[in-house]
């Protein structure tokens, strides 16, 4: 017993000695380098690793594998703690930031007191008072001082330092006014909730002059990268055309003052496009802020004014710009105002709220500055990395490239070569072609696109209003149910021309055959509100002959604004055909379509309506809802939807195209409005008719399979019927209140979708077309495919099955909850297996 214990004792001394063990400077070098290469070295390595040091000889392998533990834990712990210290910073600025933003809207607030006060105290005044010559007196001073008043900027000569300097001084004055005081009238948007990883505050004018937004947030970038970036606008505002610095001029407190002349997009077809003449002020203050302000000149600012242009409505910019404060420990606050007048009244009046909500300035411009900023600054710490061996610089050129060109397709400037063609008596689709389209796609791409006959670049666009549609469900389907638009036919002649061109076509599949899309992630920007994406559109065929050797097509695609929850946000699909191997510099021909709400959003029920197009398209312009639906009639939203398609053609065959092109775009815009009249909500009314239904007698006889099935298996009716007749099984199967769909029995490949009624479809949030790209296996979670493959042999052998409460996905992400399933095989008129049908019962959106 002695010498056991003894033993223990010595055994213990041994481990205590091997616990502190003392490195030299030489074998902590040595380990080090080890530990860049492998932080977690395998004992043979760690073997080899003493054999090739003799300076680690005299250590054990046990302490080298404890070493690496150790430099293992300790550099996690000082990641933790720079990560702490990073959320730390960006708290405490956020803490800054907020608190400012109180006192700004105490000052606000006693400032609305006392105006009150004022003004009720002016009422009582006059009531007390009150008689015919008084009022008329007030009146006469109102016109006096409307006739008369009193201006707000004197008159500046800014043809000399000295008067753009006064001007530029008065700018900053008024911008940092607005910036930080209570110049303007701001409103917090819905939705928008500080925080330090928010985009930050963002608020919207109320009862001012023109149209404003101001946003406040965080980046971790210094002030003088956030001003370079802000100072070049084409890369962000993606409506903006140009900006041209006509003249830069130093002042002596270390600024600049520049001259500059701004041209912007019109986002439709039904209006013009805007330009501005602007003074931007560069300086820093006295605190080391950096303050970019800029402001439109003006008769009453102080020329020079700039020279109208054609083709252009001269806008005003008031005074705007940008606070750019730098934190401790790094990054900036950024202080972003907008603050323009678009001349609302030059465009048609239904138009009009496009160019009067500060909302839709908001999300346009004062926040897309802001999220640039931010995801420039999360690639440049690495935060963000995609695949496909893209540089994130990359990626968002190919963004705006798409972009700008969609835009410049929508407009046609003269000055990039586009010209009218004439159209065929029907003016709903304009067609407008470009013969020198190296203008705007650059000299090095004709050669190869037109090497012997010459032709060009041919638009087809057209511009609707749309009712009730809410713009993302809309571009979602869209993007999602490519085969409900796309999918048309075209005269076998320009079929041939099409075929030559990789680039003629955008997105069409002429003869109708059938090809299935696969959308292939490329990048997204931080807050997934825009998606840059591949398209491979697989079996692409141009005849019957062609079947045998059909090619898979390509489309580089972008998507936006497809968050319902967004306030005054477009939605927009663009697209352009590409190679499978496309070049960084590849040519890009976008065309797409673009939604933007007119009116703000009522605080009425998000829509929620079928997708369904057979069933709504014969109801009236309004559709139909099932009984017991809410009544969304208070949910009225006005959108304009532009269309633009873009093909290229050959001089000898310009005609042909302009016709083909002319008929595509008309079918397409069929195509959306069936679309948007089955996802708009209903409007209930005693003119509107019972649903139309699918009764091919095909349908008839699957709805007569799928009840005498049920009875079958479960001995129970699926649903009672007052007549036998087939159209009356039908109707019941269609109107349902649960959601029942049925899939195809295939042992050798995924069950597919070929049928449901009403509710599966708006449980499926898809169309009668689109349902059969849908899979089973896509709809269930991980725990109801599970469930479902456990009981299927119950299924096959005892006919059904009763599955338990669960979770599913439509068709476009959306989680739904159901409270009970029944899964049955349905049997056709010789009693063999036709199909797996499904009823999801109680059926709600997540």
């Amino acid at each position: 017993m002695a010498l056991s214990v003894h033993n223990k004792e010595g055994n213990n001394k041994q481990m205590d000695s091997s616990k502190y063990v003392r490195y030299t400077p030489e074998q902590v070098e040595a380990l080090e380098r080890v530990y860049t290469e492998c932080p977690k070295p395998s004992s043979l390595r760690r073997q080899q690793l003493i054999r090739e040091c003799p300076i680690l000889s005299n250590i054990e392998p046990k302490q080298i594998k404890v070493w690496f533990q150790n430099r293992r834990c300790r550099e996690k712990q000082r990641k933790e703690a720079s990560r702490l210290q990073t959320v730390n910073r960006k708290l405490s600025a956020m803490n800054k930031l907020l608190m400012e933003e109180n006192d700004r809207l105490q000052k606000q607030v006693s400032q609305l007191v006392y105006e009150n006060g004022y003004m009720r105290q002016q009422l009582q005044t006059a009531s007390a008072t009150t008689t015919d010559n008084s009022c008329e007196s007030v009146v006469m001073s109102g016109q006096q001082q409307q006739q008369n008043p009193t201006p707000q900027h004197p008159q500046r000569d800014a043809n000399n330092p000295a008067g753009l300097l006064a001007i530029a001084e008065e700018t900053l004055a008024e911008f940092l006014s607005k910036a930080t005081g209570t110049a303007v009238d701001w409103v917090q948007m819905i939705g928008m909730k500080p925080g330090p990883d928010s985009i930050g505050i963002v608020a919207v004018s109320r009862n001012c002059s023109g149209v404003a937004a101001r946003a406040c947030g965080l980046v971790s970038l210094e002030p003088t990268k956030v001003a370079e970036i802000l100072k070049d606008r084409p890369s962000w505002f993606r409506d903006c055309r140009c900006v041209d610095i006509l003249s830069v001029i130093p002042t002596g407190n270390g600024g600049t003052c520049e001259l500059i002349y701004m041209q912007t997009y019109a986002p439709t077809t039904l209006a013009a496009a805007r330009d501005f003449w602007t003074l931007r002020y560069t300086t820093t203050l006295e605190d080391g802020s950096l303050v970019i302000c800029e402001r439109s000149l003006t008769t009453t600012t102080g020329g020079p004014v700039g020279p109208p242009t054609s083709s252009f409505v001269r806008a005003e910019m008031l005074p705007s710009g940008y606070l750019i404060r730098p934190c401790e420990g790094g990054g900036s606050i950024i202080h972003i105002v907008d603050h323009v007048d678009l001349d609302a009244w030059s465009v048609p009046e239904v138009l009009r709220p496009l160019y009067e909500s500060s909302k839709i300035l908001a999300q346009k411009m004062t926040m897309a500055a802001l999220r640039h900023i931010r995801q420039i600054a999360q690639e440049t710490s690495g935060e963000i990395q995609y695949g496909g061996g893209r540089q994130p610089a990359v990626l968002r050129t190919f963004s705006q490239r798409l972009c700008r060109g969609f835009n410049d397709a929508v407009n046609g400037f003269a000055d990039d070569g586009w010209s009218l063609l004439g159209g065929d008596g029907v003016e709903d689709v304009t067609i407008v072609i470009n013969s020198s389209p190296n203008k705007f796609l650059g000299s090095q791409y004709n050669a190869s696109m037109f090497p012997t006959f010459g032709g060009g670049v041919l638009c087809a666009k057209a511009s609707m209003l749309l009712q009730n549609v809410p713009p993302a469900l809309l571009v979602r389907f869209l993007r999602e149910h490519r085969s409900e638009w796309a999918d048309y036919g075209v005269d076998t002649y320009s079929a041939a021309c099409l075929k030559a061109s990789p680039y003629a076509v955008p997105c069409a599949r002429p003869g109708g055959f059938p090809s299935s899309q696969v959308i292939l992630p490329l990048a997204h920007t931080v807050e997934h509100e825009e998606f840059l994406e591949v398209v491979r559109l697989e079996g692409h065929a141009f005849s019957p002959e062609d079947v045998a050797l059909a090619r898979d097509m390509y489309l580089l695609q972008l998507c936006s604004g497809v968050d319902e929850n967004a306030v005054g946000a477009c939605a927009q699909l663009v697209f352009a055909p590409i190679d499978e191997s496309f070049a960084d510099d590849a040519l890009l021909l976008p065309s797409g379509f673009r939604v933007i709400p007119l009116d703000p959003k009522t605080d009425g029920p998000a829509a929620t309506r079928t997708l369904d197009l057979a069933s709504t398209l014969e109801v009236g312009p309004g559709g139909a809802r099932p009984s017991g639906e809410a009544d969304t009639s208070s949910y009225n939203l006005r959108s304009v939807l532009t269309i633009a398609f873009q093909f290229t053609f050959e001089n000898h065959l310009r005609d042909n195209v302009a016709a083909m092109a002319r008929q595509y775009v008309r079918s397409v815009v069929g195509s959306v409005q069936r679309v948007a009249m089955a996802i708009s909500p209903s409007r209930l009314s005693s003119q509107i008719g019972p649903k139309s239904l699918p009764g091919s007698p095909e349908a008839i006889t699957l709805a007569q399979w799928i009840s005498r099935s049920y009875r079958i298996h479960t001995g129970g009716d699926l649903f009672r019927v007052d007549s036998q007749a087939g159209d009356a099984l039908l109707k019941q199967l269609w109107n349902h209140s649960d959601a029942i769909m049925c899939c195809s029995l295939k042992t050798n490949a995924s069950p597919v979708f070929t049928f449901a009624n009403q509710a599966g479809l708006d449980m499926l949030e898809t169309t009668l077309v689109a349902l059969q790209d849908i899979m089973l296996d896509k709809i269930l979670d991980e725990a109801g495919r599970k469930i479902l493959c456990s009981e299927f042999s119950k299924i096959m052998q005892q006919g059904f099955a009763y599955l338990p409460a669960g979770i599913c996905v439509s068709s476009m992400g959306r989680p739904v909850s159901y409270d009970q399933a029944i899964a049955w095989k349905v049997l056709n008129d010789d009693d063999s297996n036709h199909c797996l049908a499904f009823m999801f019962m109680n059926w709600s959106f997540v």
